[in-house]
């Protein structure tokens, strides 16, 4: 049994106030004993202009916001899940939406680049269309990212893609206990959609939910649904943020609680198609 933590953010356009507040908040989440802590999508940078995200975009080995998650994860011990960092595409002037996990010697031990990119109209006054800066993570098995870590294994997924179940259900075939969703979910989608989509992830996969979000207003006038959460394999809410614009959720992780979930509901077995 070890402590996980979702940490919120409200995220501006400016990358080093950004992780500045990060690197505080991940010193918060240490102090109540996490080992494993995860930070939301677009942590490091809400801009502007979406043009303006190229300009801060690093070469997928290097560059100074994956030295700062790096420089984190050695100097408090701790795997840390650097929500979303834009790394440069093979081709194009795009870029991914890439999810990186940081082990505590601050070795990266994995990569995953967002598959579904969130090209849709919420409301008459709101859309959003991903697609025209972010290149799609490919589909492939190559792609979908389960890691085997001290902590569990740990399957790496990004905000838009808790839609799609069928992905979850691959990470669970590859051994998923615990899910990430870092995400940046708009305020009317959140209202409407966000724990029951987290809960229904965790329930039908029998597997731990860490999903970190952004919260509040952001300097683009964007609104993001914050209340970020950690969901037990039984779809139980062990902690959440409600109106909080920034924090920490801090949730136990018991794997021997998910073992006998497991062994008592043996759904997962069950799988006929």
């Amino acid at each position: 049994m070890y402590c996980a933590a979702a940490i919120q953010m409200n995220s501006t356009s400016r990358v080093a106030d950004n992780l500045e507040r990060a690197s505080d908040l991940i010193g918060r989440a240490v102090e109540s004993g996490a080992e494993l802590i995860a930070l939301p999508e677009n942590f490091a940078l809400m801009p502007r202009d979406e043009p303006d995200r190229m300009a801060v975009a690093e070469d997928p080995a290097h560059g100074p916001i994956q030295e700062f998650l790096s420089g984190q994860a050695r100097s408090h011990g701790i795997w840390l899940i650097g929500g979303t960092v834009p790394l440069v595409a093979a081709v194009g002037k795009k870029f991914h939406a890439s999810s990186l996990l940081f082990g505590p010697e601050g070795q990266r031990a994995a990569r995953y680049d967002k598959i579904h990119l969130f090209d849709v109209t919420v409301s008459d006054t709101e859309s959003y269309r991903e697609s025209d800066y972010f290149a799609a993570g490919d589909a492939g098995s190559k792609n979908l990212i389960c890691v085997d870590t001290p902590l569990g294994q740990i399957g790496l997924t990004i905000c838009y893609d808790v839609r799609f179940p069928e992905l979850y259900r691959n990470l669970s075939r590859q051994g998923a206990a615990i899910f990430s969703v870092p995400s940046a979910f708009t305020a009317r989608t959140g209202r409407a959609h966000w724990q029951t989509l987290l809960r229904a992830r965790a329930i039908e996969n029998l597997a731990y939910v860490i999903a970190p979000g952004q919260s509040g207003i952001h300097d683009n006038g964007r609104e993001t649904f914050g209340h970020s959460i950690i969901v037990d394999p039984w779809g139980k809410i062990l902690n959440q943020l409600t109106d909080e614009l920034e924090g920490v959720v801090i949730a136990e992780i018991d794997l021997e609680r998910l073992n006998s979930i497991r062994r008592c509901f043996p759904s997962l077995e069950h799988r006929r198609i």
